[in-house]
């Protein structure tokens, strides 16, 4: 009873905004995109595409918008925005004259109906693997909450090296495009071969995704290759803080059990020394993934060191959780697994205590975030890339 109320609740807002805006979204050709990782990132790319043909185009991230020519810092830290502020975003691309809008939609919104009304002419999920499962209480709701995304899309763009790749196609009622590093994929290295100047074969996905979309609406190859192969990291997203201390230092947002593993396997390949890997887990979030964090991290990294990512007051548990599955890959405490509180700490033992040069330091689960929550309450003011910088004059 109480799951049909909210239901009611979600549905009236979205119906109301709708309303309220005239559903501004029937005069756009508008680009969605969900998935557990990448999403952010191919939304940005397909923007920088389109921009790159010299069309006019409004987008909506998690991390930052440009609705109407006007950048906005979203700080919508992981979900998309409420009814009433995509509705309005929507409202202005269309005043601004714009063709495009392209959207990143997280699985929150899609079970919330957010994007009621909104007129998706593509759909592209990136991946689905473990994330929310406390929200969404297990795989499967996740993936056909995900889904929902395509139901309705003339074209669907899916990943062809996913387990579900089939199991999607049958909810995609338009035109399938496939990308992937499957010789099957009709977006891949050998068919459209990218080089990338950011790092990671899961950007290559993303980049193939972002090309798959904008090929659809007419753009050349030519000019989505030489957008792609310009398109810089943003922030928090595999970036790399130049040192002196002869040191690899890579922030990354990776908070997904997937995430940190591509992550790490990205950072193997560059690194000299040894990996150090630096993470935790959000607090009153999904509880599952907290014992894989750990265990991928012992296995791809030499040392792992578990610290603060927004506990909110469950930090000793995330921290024993996230131990236990490190413990498993056979990591063993004060040799190299480390348990610090205080993320600021840890950063700074990492740098100043613990690496060596030739080693890689990833820090991962924050990114572009600038707050920290520890007691369930009290948002504090922390910056990654400001932590980094005092520890490295030290």
């Amino acid at each position: 009873m109480w799951q049909q109320l909210k239901n009611a609740y979600h549905i009236g807002v979205a119906i109301l905004a709708n309303w309220y805006y005239k559903s501004p979204s029937k005069n756009l050709i508008v680009i969605g995109v969900t998935g557990t990782d990448g999403k952010t990132t191919t939304v940005n790319m397909i923007y920088h595409i389109l921009k790159s043909a010299d069309k006019k185009v409004s987008m909506i991230s998690t991390i930052n918008a440009v609705i109407a020519d006007k950048a906005y810092d979203t700080g919508l830290h992981v979900s998309s925005p409420d009814p009433f502020t995509i509705q309005k975003f929507a409202s202005d691309s269309v005043n601004n004259g714009d063709e495009f809008l392209v959207l990143e939609v997280t699985s929150h919104a899609l079970d919330q109906h957010r994007f009621l009304g909104i007129d998706f002419t593509i759909g592209i999920v990136t991946n689905i693997t473990h994330d929310h499962l406390d929200y969404h209480k297990n795989w499967d709701n996740y993936f056909i909450t995900k889904a929902k995304l395509i139901k309705n899309v003339k074209i669907a763009i899916l990943n062809r090296d996913e387990l579900y790749f089939d199991r999607l196609t049958e909810q995609a009622k338009g035109k399938i495009i496939s990308f992937g590093f499957s010789s099957k994929a009709e977006y891949n290295q050998k068919k459209f071969p990218l080089n990338l100047k950011i790092l990671g074969d899961f950007n290559l996905l993303n980049g193939w995704a972002a090309a798959a979309a904008c090929s659809e609406v007419g753009i050349s190859s030519t000019i989505i290759k030489s957008a792609l192969n310009k398109f810089s990291r943003l922030k928090g997203r595999m970036e790399e803080i130049k040192n002196n201390k002869g040191l690899m230092i890579v922030v990354d947002f990776a908070a997904t059990p997937n995430g940190l593993e591509q992550s790490l396997k990205t950072l193997r390949k560059k690194t000299k020394g040894r990996l150090i890997s630096v993470f935790g887990s959000a607090g009153q979030r999904d509880i599952s993934k907290r014992f894989l964090m750990g265990k991928i991290s012992a296995k791809f990294a030499d040392i792992t060191i578990i610290t603060a990512e927004d506990p909110r007051g469950e930090l000793n548990k995330i921290n024993e959780q996230i131990a236990n599955g490190a413990k498993e890959a056979g990591a063993e405490i004060n040799k190299n697994l480390f348990i610090i509180n205080r993320r600021e700490k840890a950063v700074a033992f990492a740098i100043n205590n613990i690496s060596k040069i030739g080693d890689t330091i990833g820090f991962f689960g924050k990114g572009h975030e600038e707050s920290m929550n520890y007691d369930g309450k009290k948002e504090e003011l922390y910056s990654e890339f400001n932590q980094i910088k005092k520890s490295l004059k030290k």
